[in-house]
């Protein structure tokens, strides 16, 4: 009897010890990534569901980082962070392009594979893809609402947080290129690298104004910027949070219909705008889709797969133009995808 119970045991202690190991073994198998935005703003919150639906559809550990306060320094310790604990593969949306690329390049794409999200990396990078808009056709798309808000021309001022982040130069290029009838990125940016004003035919863009992602200082820009030009005829706000917060001092200046607003990105506010009739229409992006894709990508290569990164190291999200006439159906599918009722 006593040998039997002496069976039992030791069959239970080896049952423990093998559901630990295989336990241990799982955990060392699971995949462990990470995406990190340039900013804390709510335009990430969709892009978190997508990398939280693609580590479910995977079985990834997927951890997604944000820098509270925006700063270049505050990604870099993020990251930093990251590769210590053991992240094997990270998505980024640089914040600081032209002077991160050498942490980037060195410190972190020749230690684990990495992705550039949303924005990218100078020409040349070590980065293994970039995921996200064609930001030069976004920004031109932008450019063609307002000369449809303003057929007869005017004086225009473009808004965005910063201009050292690759999505900010490409969508102000594409501004420029739209009002300007400019065929290239190249083009576009050379004119909108010169002096301001810039005459543009019948358009004359007085300046770009940046905030550090900040939206109160966004709106005393805007603030500024009405009282400063009582010509001003058109404002773009080219991220997600400009748009609300031109809208705001507007609205206080009683400026309402005369001064046209053109917006990026589908923040609720932004929304409600353009079905008041405040904002002539919105250039949104597919942020669920940066997230779930980019976590799909560094999960195949991670594995040694790397047949998903396209010659040329560019997956296009396409943009959606939002106007009067689709914004009521393109809110209703947001809630839904947001989670919202």
């Amino acid at each position: 009897m006593m040998r039997n119970r002496l069976l039992v045991v030791l069959a239970l202690v080896v049952g423990v010890a093998t559901l630990g190991v295989a336990s241990a073994q799982a955990e060392r198998q699971t995949i462990y990534l990470a995406f990190v935005s340039n900013n804390s703003h709510e335009f990430w919150n969709i892009a978190d569901r997508g990398t939280q639906k693609a580590a479910s559809d995977l079985g990834a550990r997927v951890e997604f980082r944000r820098p509270q306060r925006g700063t270049a320094a505050e990604q870099k310790q993020i990251v930093e962070d990251l590769i210590a604990k053991g992240v094997q593969g990270i998505a980024i949306s640089p914040n600081d392009a032209v002077n991160q690329a050498d942490f980037f390049n060195h410190d972190v794409a020749t230690k684990i594979p990495l992705i550039c999200s949303d924005s990218d990396l100078p020409e040349g990078s070590k980065r293994l893809c970039y995921v996200g808009t064609d930001n030069f056709a976004a920004g031109r798309a932008a450019g063609e609402l307002l000369k449809q808000a303003l057929p007869s021309g005017g004086q225009v001022i473009i808004f965005v947080g910063k201009l050292d982040v690759r999505n900010a130069v490409e969508r102000r290029a594409g501004v420029i290129a739209a009002l300007g009838g400019f065929a290239t990125f190249a083009e576009a940016h050379q004119a909108a690298s010169g002096r301001y004003p810039l005459r543009l035919g019948s358009y004359e863009v007085l300046g770009v104004m940046t905030d550090d992602a900040k939206k109160e200082k966004c709106k005393a820009n805007a603030e500024d910027a009405l009282t400063r030009y009582p010509r001003l005829a058109g404002m773009v706000g080219l991220w997600e949070y400009n748009p609300p917060a031109i809208l705001a001092a507007v609205s206080e200046a009683r400026l309402l219909g005369r001064v046209k607003i053109v917006g990026f990105d589908e923040n609720e506010e932004t929304l409600q705008g353009v079905i008041d009739g405040h904002i002539a229409g919105t250039i949104v992006q597919n942020p669920f889709e940066f997230g779930y894709q980019s976590i799909k990508l560094l999960h195949q290569v991670v594995q040694g797969d790397r047949s998903g990164i396209p010659e040329g190291g560019v997956v296009h999200v396409p943009h959606r133009v939002i106007t009067p006439g689709n914004v009521a159906e393109f809110r209703t599918e947001l809630r839904r995808l947001k989670g919202k009722p």
